[in-house]
Parts: C-alpha cells; structure tokens; sequence
C-alpha cells in the first residue's frame, strides 16, 4: 500500500474547517497499520460530499482508562482526542469485528471521552454519529450493534441508516487501500451524505 492513500495523516489545518461545512472526525477502531476500516476511512475522505470535512484520529497513543491515571492529569494523548471530538461536528467511525464486539482498543477510546470535563460536558455528548466497518464475512454486524448501544449510553445521536457493513474486504480493496468496488463505493457515498444530512438536523 502506498504512502499517498492509507498512510496520509488526513489532518485538515484551521483554515479549512469553519462554521458552514460539517466536519467528521474519522476513528478506526484497530491498531494495524494497514486496516481495512483504516482504509475505508481514507476513502471516506476522498469521496466527501460538499459541506463536510475531515480528519482521522489514530488511537495507538491512547493508554488504557484508569481513574487513578486520570486523578493525576488527563494524559496528552486523550486530551488530543478529547479535543478532537470537541472540534467535530460529528464522528464516523469504522470498527471491525473481535468476538462478537468492538476492539479493546476503541471501547478504551469511548471510555475516555465519555468522561465529564470541567463544564460537566463530554466530547461525545449531543454527537451525531454514522457507523460502518470492514471485516469477515458478515461485515461487523455484530460488533456494529454493540457499538450502537455504547453510543446510545453516551448521549450521541446515531445514524439509523443506511448502513454500510463491508463483508471480505480483502475482495474490494487494491494494494494501496483504496476502494475497487463501485457498490461499496456508492454506498459509502450515500452513507457520507446522509451523515452531513443527520448532523445539520441534529444541530438544528
């Protein structure tokens, strides 16, 4: 895979967010490197629809939650994904699928940000939210479930459809991460769309 598609940072300057288009966050829940949701991500990004924008936030650097860790200081890296969320209109995420569930490593992420700050407010409270994943043969169903449920826990508003749950990705990615699969593709579309769509209702 190339270093011009999967592996770009896709972290927009200041300049180009601003108050008339929605801007996502984008968060894969896996650490490898060369995830298909990690891909699927970076497609997102190259197929926006006008108005939105977005970056991707990588989770590798988040230490596991510990309310003795957070006693002592919220960690630099949580308070960059705290603030991340906080900037975002809205969040995308692509998870796969671990025994039926999210990974560790992405619960791990929500536990932090759903944490009161100083204003009594959490990143994720009042989020609009779209979720989609990459993975084995039923395209993370289960694990997308699950994840509906955590976020309704958490105050955010979730996208009810359509959904977008990519079975044997290996199947519809190029070796450079990128989409060959003109459905998958139109239905990441319809997704980014209805994510902008969902966002302007819930703000409104």
């Amino acid at each position: 895979m190339s270093q011009v598609f999967i592996d770009t940072p896709y972290t927009p300057d200041a300049q180009t967010i601003n108050n008339n288009h929605i801007h996502v966050l984008g968060i894969a829940g896996s650490l490898r490197q060369r995830s298909y949701n990690r891909a699927l991500l970076c497609n997102a990004h190259h197929l926006l629809p006008p108005g939105m924008t977005m970056e991707i936030f990588d989770l590798d650097d988040i230490p596991m939650f510990n309310v003795d860790v957070e006693a002592l200081g919220t960690p630099e890296p949580v308070m960059a994904l705290r603030q991340a969320m906080q900037r975002a209109d809205a969040l995308l995420i692509a998870t796969p699928e671990y025994n039926w569930s999210i990974p560790g490593v992405l619960k791990n992420a929500l536990d932090w940000a759903s944490r009161k700050g100083p204003d009594a407010q959490a990143p994720l409270d009042g989020k609009a939210v779209a979720i989609m994943g990459a993975g084995g043969m039923y395209g993370t169903v289960r694990a997308q479930m699950h994840l509906r449920e955590i976020l309704g826990h958490n105050d955010t508003f979730v996208l009810a459809r359509p959904h977008l749950m990519v079975a044997r990705p290996a199947n519809l990615f190029d070796a450079d991460g990128r989409l060959t699969d003109e459905a998958t593709r139109q239905r990441l579309e319809r997704l980014l769309v209805a994510l902008r769509d969902w966002t302007r209702q819930v703000q409104n």
